[in-house]
């Protein structure tokens, strides 16, 4: 698709995961705006069934959802594509959660809601980062 385009301007391949259906629209278009090409998904199941059919670089997780716990999506993320980088988002309160994401092999994580230039800050970080 993009010929000419360098390794260092390839886009970023997002995957959004977050039960709130709202709050993945909002970020998707603003990531897309900012050139990163994102999929957004509603749930920990949606996600596992994107990763069967693409590759991405990074992927941003919500915790608390109503079907998988982020912890359990993570390992099987991890699994599936261990390169790829994980970052969490996380309500209050569940910091413990998150460090355990972290023991598992995730990337980062911010509390939700979080600055939108954070995590696209956190994004482009762990997209250097993949499969280091």
């Amino acid at each position: 698709m993009n010929e000419h385009t360098n390794d260092a301007e390839q886009r970023i391949k997002l995957l959004l995961v977050d039960d709130e259906e709202a709050y993945v629209n909002v970020l998707a278009n603003r990531f897309q705006r900012r050139n990163i090409e994102t999929t957004k998904t509603y749930s920990g199941t949606e996600a596992l069934q994107a990763m069967r059919n693409h590759e991405f670089d990074v992927a941003v997780l919500d915790l608390k959802m109503e079907d998988m716990d982020g912890i359990e999506v993570l390992k099987i993320f991890k699994r599936i594509d261990p390169r790829m980088e994980v970052i969490m988002l996380t309500g209050h309160g569940s910091a413990e959660a998150a460090k355990q994401g972290i023991e598992e092999g995730a990337f980062d994580y911010l509390m939700k809601p979080c600055e939108f230039n954070a995590l696209i800050q956190k994004v482009r970080e762990a997209a250097e980062n993949r499969g280091k």
